[in-house]
């Protein structure tokens, strides 16, 4: 599999398996066991996802030595101080039964609660943790997930270490130029989580049309086009044949003017104001 180079040296494989709404128990346990079986590396998964447990069991059962794996999990809005962040590692760690993860990412930059203004300062005391964590070992890498530019500008005041890693919402019809830009420039590395939008592209006009012209299946183009941008798409599938097919991304090469087509899709849904979310 590509592989990519993170900012900080490390190598992450260029598609990801996304557990998002992965039911914890069996439907995740099997959806994670049949990724890693069809050959999938980098499994990412959150707190907040309710699957840790089971994703740790499926990298248990699969019998692959821990060093072939790249694990992503996530530090959920409830952490608010370094103290929590830390707890929250312990007990990621202990659900995925792993002495670490590769990649540890800040899941939202501004929750609910804090909206007066104090996710600064909490944003600031929680990436002390996560920097804390990477000298300790129990973190490789650290990163941030729906971050804009004037969170991740905020962040850059005290942060010691990059964010190797943004993780935000990207597909056909959702390219966030702005915030893409800013972390091209300082090398963070753009992870694209709903790559296939909400369900919208498969019904698509123009990315059928695309999708035949260029003989992949609609995944297949969407996955194309992301790493035709440089980012890293987190496909989820519960089916083993798509889990499959979505691996096995054909070296297309898209057109300027078909890029152009997915670059400015309409009827894809949008990406959620961080600074608005309901949680």
């Amino acid at each position: 599999m590509k592989m990519y180079t993170l900012n900080n040296g490390k190598t992450i494989p260029a598609i990801g398996f996304g557990t998002f709404k992965a039911r914890d128990g069996e439907e995740a346990y099997k959806s994670t066991l049949s990724a890693l079986q069809a050959g999938y590396r980098h499994i990412d998964t959150a707190a907040i996802y309710g699957n840790e447990e089971s994703v740790g069991r499926a990298i248990k059962d699969s019998g692959l030595e821990r060093d072939e794996l790249f694990i992503t999990t996530k530090l959920w809005n409830t952490a608010h101080t370094k103290q929590e962040a830390h707890q929250a590692l312990n007990a990621s760690l202990s659900k995925l039964g792993l002495d670490y993860v590769d990649l540890y990412l800040v899941h939202w930059p501004n929750p609910k609660s804090l909206r007066d203004g104090s996710w600064k300062r909490r944003n600031a005391d929680i990436w002390k943790a996560l920097e804390e964590e990477v000298a300790l070992g129990r973190v490789r890498s650290i990163g941030v997930s729906n971050f804009m530019v004037h969170h991740l500008e905020a962040l850059f005041e005290t942060a010691t270490i990059v964010p190797a890693v943004n993780q935000i919402r990207l597909a056909p019809g959702v390219l966030q130029e702005e915030v893409v830009s800013f972390c091209k420039d300082k090398k963070i590395l753009l992870e694209a989580w709903g790559p296939f939008g909400q369900g919208e592209l498969f019904s698509h006009p123009t990315a059928k049309r695309l999708a035949e012209n260029y003989q992949v299946t609609v995944a297949q183009l969407a996955l194309a086009w992301s790493l035709a941008h440089g980012f890293l798409p987190l496909p989820k599938s519960v089916t083993p044949e798509r889990i499959v097919s979505n691996l096995e991304v054909p070296q297309v090469a898209l057109s300027f003017e078909d890029m152009q087509a997915l670059d400015t899709l309409s009827g894809v849904s949008g990406a959620a104001d961080p600074d608005k979310v309901d949680f």
